[in-house]
């Protein structure tokens, strides 16, 4: 592990280099991360344990923000990273300014090829990176990300806010993009953390950084990304709705959509486990670690999965089996284990949760519909009212649920899904009379 390391202001002539931090294992295959806008490297604390076993995890600040200095080169001439600028205007070239710094950076540290992964405009710069130099990264993690951040003038209106007020002024209201409510109750010190990092970031840094996202548009070059990527959203995010990840899923040919349920903006701060979870799978398949094979190469002649291990797939299996069914479901399962069902609960942890479930292959939605259609299908009815409220969580509304059950009357028989509709319905009305605070 080493500690920070300031930005080298000159290091390459004219650019910026960033400031960063590395972890985790430090002969490991890179992993570079990149902070949401108004945040430090520091967002990335919840993961670095876990993303940092056997990879050497290198984290960057934008300009201005946390350990990288606001400008390199000449003040007073325009752009990202160039110093203060009068007034504000789209920089279009902005965000291929951030992903040129992030190469040098790759360079200084005598990194080659990379994974990559971000959160929201880290995640623009990952994209970037995967368009234009597919050469030097192996797979790209877009987190709370999107190919267009919305109409620039409300991105120049901030800039040009921010450097009339600074960007403290913007603490009031990034909590309600940033955090659900939830987190904001449960974890106030963190929340603080995060804020005083927006408080403490460079006026004309963070500026320069909204002119980027102003002049950003990637999606008419999304068809031309061919690195693998991963795209996770959280469904509860105002700044980069789950639509945006859609977008990005749909444009980009072979990408996995992860939609992760109480989650805003910083997902990786409000859900570490499922995303920590989605990503690991994600990297194991198309950035495997040396002597770990990835997924094309991980089939034994008898089919079983050998991409991790037992206790990697445990842990993984676990965290999504949480996201999926809840909190109260698990906990609720895990005090009723007995020496009967231990080894069988280990079981579908590490085999249902931890090799089907994490698979990047299909989204969760996806896998719902499928999976309440085999529960109809086998009669396991026991199953089956689990896995309505896991569809909801998973995305899918009521009426998709419907269609579901629908579909399963042709092809499963009138009965079987005359059953399933009792199910879903009381299973939906208990939940109705729960948030009415019935008893």
């Amino acid at each position: 592990m080493s500690g920070p390391s300031p930005a080298g202001n000159g290091a390459t002539a004219g650019r910026w280099l960033p400031g960063h931090r590395m972890d985790g294992a430090p002969h490991g295959p890179a992993l570079l991360l990149g902070p949401s806008l108004g945040t430090s490297l520091g967002v990335w604390d919840e993961l670095v344990a876990v993303l940092g076993s056997g990879r050497r995890v290198i984290r960057y600040d934008l300009p201005g923000h946390g350990r990288s200095a606001a400008t390199a080169g000449t003040p007073g001439t325009g752009g990202v990273g160039t110093g203060a600028v009068p007034g504000a205007a789209a920089d279009p070239e902005g965000v291929a300014k951030l992903a040129r710094g992030v190469l040098d950076l790759a360079d200084t540290l005598g990194v080659d090829r990379f994974a990559y992964a971000g959160i929201s405009l880290g995640g623009a710069i990952g994209l970037y990176l995967a368009r234009h130099h597919p050469d030097r990264v192996a797979s790209v993690a877009a987190v709370c990300s999107s190919a267009h951040f919305g109409p620039p003038a409300g991105w120049l209106e901030r800039a040009s806010a921010v450097r009339r007020h600074g960007t403290a002024s913007l603490t009031g209201t990034a909590a309600a993009r940033w955090f659900t409510p939830a987190l904001s109750a449960r974890a106030p010190e963190r929340v603080a953390e995060l804020l005083g990092d927006l408080a403490a970031a460079d006026d004309a840094g963070y500026a320069a950084c909204c002119e980027a996202l102003a002049g950003y548009d990637l999606r008419g070059e999304l068809d031309k990304i061919e690195v693998p990527v991963l795209v996770i959203a959280g469904r509860d995010d105002p700044a980069t709705p789950p639509a945006h990840a859609r977008v990005l899923a749909d444009g980009i040919r072979g990408a996995t959509l992860v939609e992760l349920a109480d989650a805003a903006h910083l997902a990786p701060v409000e859900q570490p486990a499922a995303v920590a979870a989605a990503m690991t799978a994600f990297l194991d398949q198309h950035s495997p670690l040396p002597g770990r094979p990835g997924a094309a190469e991980s089939r034994r002649p008898d089919g079983w999965a050998t991409r991790v291990g037992d206790a990697e797939r445990y842990a993984a299996g676990m965290a999504v089996r949480r996201v999926v069914l809840g909190d109260a479901h698990v906990d609720a399962a895990t005090a009723a284990l007995t020496p009967l069902t231990a080894d069988f609960q280990d079981l579908i942890t590490r085999y249902a949760w931890g090799e089907i479930w994490t698979r990047p292959g299909l989204d969760r939605r996806t896998r719902s519909v499928i999976t309440l259609t085999a529960l109809v299908a086998g009669g396991h009815h026991n199953e089956l009212a689990m896995h309505v409220r896991a569809a909801l969580r998973n995305g899918l509304t009521r009426d998709e649920i419907a269609e579901v059950l629908l579909q399963t009357a042709i092809y499963c028989g009138v009965p079987a899904a005359n059953t399933a509709f009792a199910i879903a319905r009381d299973t939906l009305a208990a939940l109705d009379a729960a948030a009415d605070g019935q008893p």
